[in-house]
């Protein structure tokens, strides 16, 4: 085990700017609330996730994944996050983890000192970061085992996709919001969605569409049969807060509730 790593994994202190998290829901549409909150990193002063990635360096990433860990279940906690059943999604890096059991302690104590849940935290990973696959799966088969849930975002924009779903099949998958952009225009792009979900609910795994930005793009995935959606048309990221959804009526539903006046 190195312990330079080591130790920068234990104190995520020692990454010094400031930061907070923004919570974007994933919304149920059948069951109209919330599935799960994403933490997204933003500055304390309200500035992007590309202005904090700016000031991560190679010695201070470790530190980085693990301090954006313990500032997402702290504020989860302190909002209340899983009171109504909502999972906390949180991103993590695979390459700022070494060894999986050593990097995970902080967020158990986290977890455990706040009182919020672990079955209740869902850990994603973007497929587009290249990483050895056996270290992911390592990864990813022991926050499993601890009890953790875990998602791939971006899926169909990346490096492993469907190799990767033959040896682990994680309990969420997430398209990428290229899959979704114009949807009800693109014949492709239908089949495409139409066929992952299929291929999804026959190995178990939920499947979440995100990005979602207008009416057309929601109506397109709802007559597809998607329930699980994120995006603009429903919430904006809320700074430190829980935005609570919008829930957009089907077209044909709407159509319907007129003709009864």
């Amino acid at each position: 085990m190195d312990r330079k790593k080591c130790e920068a994994c234990k104190n995520g202190a020692k990454f010094t700017v400031p930061i907070t998290m923004a919570f974007q829901p994933i919304v149920a549409l059948g069951a109209q609330k919330v599935f799960a909150y994403e933490a997204l990193l933003r500055g304390k002063d309200g500035s992007g996730p590309r202005d904090v990635f700016k000031q991560v360096t190679p010695d201070t990433l470790y530190a980085f994944d693990q301090k954006c860990r313990t500032t997402s279940i702290e504020l989860a906690a302190e909002l209340d996050l899983s009171r109504d059943g909502a999972l906390l999604s949180m991103n993590f890096l695979p390459n700022a983890v070494y060894d999986p059991k050593a990097c995970i302690r902080l967020t158990l104590e986290t977890a455990k000192k706040t009182g919020f849940p672990v079955n209740r935290i869902l850990f994603e990973f973007t497929e587009t970061e290249r990483v050895n696959t056996q270290k992911l799966l390592d990864i990813l088969t022991t926050y499993q085992r601890l009890g953790f849930k875990t998602a791939i975002d971006d899926f169909g924009a990346g490096y492993s996709g469907l190799k990767l779903l033959t040896m682990f099949q994680p309990d969420v998958v997430k398209l990428d919001a290229g899959l979704i952009r114009g949807i009800e225009t693109s014949r492709a792009k239908q089949a495409i969605v139409r066929n992952s979900i299929r291929m999804l609910e026959e190995m178990g795994v939920l499947i979440v569409c995100e990005g979602i930005e207008t009416q057309d793009e929601y109506s397109a995935l709802y007559d597809l049969g998607v329930d699980l959606m994120q995006g603009y048309l429903f919430a904006k990221p809320g700074f430190e807060s829980l935005p609570a959804p919008y829930w957009p009526v089907h077209e044909a539903a709407a159509l319907w509730q007129s003709k009864l006046g």
